[in-house]
């Protein structure tokens, strides 16, 4: 009989937690359900060249037009990681942000963060040095810069110093030290001559070229087959694309139309973007500052998923992220639907993720 109780008293408990779980699970399935156009969308950015279709975007309205009744509202970083933190609290539900950074969120969260559902922008990153530095050789002993500690560039420059047979951790240490840096920061420092340089995203590269005397040792392009790289990517929180999927699918549509607004207005693109920075630095660039930046760069929705197994690996080599699967990384169905519409080619997933 006591065995009888105990089996019984299993099978109960069984039972119940069945019952649990199943309530657990329709809970989770009514929570990521469709649950119509949402209310608001509240977007990351840069303020950076590499982020032109939100600058444009926003100046020209094309993303608030397309959203319609769902309010838009922004928030501007320095780097991926930051986004990605805000992104991860619930703080944001969308950004336009590095690789890098939208892969590490993937692998930690084992793919429940987000989902990368367009392409922004390809190039667009350089190292750049002082004078006196004309070959990888002289960089040992020196202090490099990056935006933030694993974001795109990050992982870029730690990457290529071990190519190139230099020693880094990321705490600062090895035959080169990187120091994680703001943006203008780095600017600052490089031009008082406290920095011998750093990879960055335009329009930084050009703002040191230009401005501070830099001049670039490695474009990142010449370290890409064809020079194609994702610089950019659009990055959506997977519970807001869960349950709101109409609203995701409209700001691809002011996505789409702010990378084809860049192509067919070549001659005010620059002030346009850079009437965006100016509002959301409080300067603009310099006219020649912009126009060298926006040679480097190109915009498209397509995010080139086929280099984010390369991607990873680099990550990994740089000791920035762990290890993980990226499959399920991108959901293109929304924008391939859009695609299809305008008559255009679908764009591949790569094998990791819906197309």
């Amino acid at each position: 009989m006591k065995t009888l109780r105990t089996a019984t008293a299993i099978t109960t408990l069984g039972l119940i937690a069945a019952m649990m779980t199943g309530c657990a699970s329709g809970a989770a399935s009514a929570e990521s359900a469709d649950q119509g156009p949402a209310a608001e969308l509240r977007l990351g950015y840069f303020a950076n060249v590499t982020h032109a279709p939100a600058l444009v975007g926003l100046q020209e309205g094309l993303l608030q037009d397309a959203l319609g009744d769902t309010t838009l509202s922004t928030e501007v970083f320095n780097a991926g990681p930051a986004a990605i933190e805000a992104l991860s609290a619930g703080a944001i539900d969308a950004t336009y942000i590095g690789p890098n950074p939208s892969i590490n969120t993937f692998i930690q969260s084992r793919g429940e963060s987000a989902r990368i559902v367009a392409g922004a922008a390809t190039g667009g990153a350089a190292l750049v040095v002082r004078d006196g530095i004309d070959s990888p050789a002289d960089l040992k002993g020196k202090t490099l810069a990056t935006p933030q500690l694993g974001n795109t560039q990050d992982v870029a420059l730690r990457g290529w110093l071990k190519e190139q047979g230099f020693e880094t951790d990321t705490s600062g240490g090895g035959d080169v030290t990187i120091t994680p840096t703001e943006n203008a920061q780095t600017f600052q420092l490089f031009r008082d001559g406290q920095l011998d340089g750093a990879w960055l995203p335009e329009p930084w590269v050009s703002r040191l070229v230009i401005d501070a005397g830099a001049k670039v040792l490695v474009d990142e392009a010449d370290e890409w087959p064809d020079g194609q790289f994702p610089t950019t990517v659009l990055l959506v929180r997977k519970e807001f694309l869960d349950q709101h999927p109409e609203t995701v699918s409209k700001l691809l549509a002011g996505h789409e139309a702010s990378v084809t607004w860049i192509a067919d207005n070549a001659g005010t693109a620059a002030s346009v973007i850079n009437a965006q920075i100016a509002a959301d630095t409080g300067k603009p660039l310099a006219d020649a500052v912009i126009a060298r930046a926006l040679e480097h760069v190109t915009y498209a929705v397509d995010p080139h998923a086929d280099t984010f197994s390369t991607l990873v690996e680099n990550g990994i080599d740089a000791g920035t992220q762990k290890p993980g699967s990226i499959e399920g990384l991108f959901d293109l169905r929304l924008l391939n639907a859009q695609l299809t519409r305008s008559g255009e080619s679908a764009i591949s997933a790569a094998g990791l993720g819906e197309e």
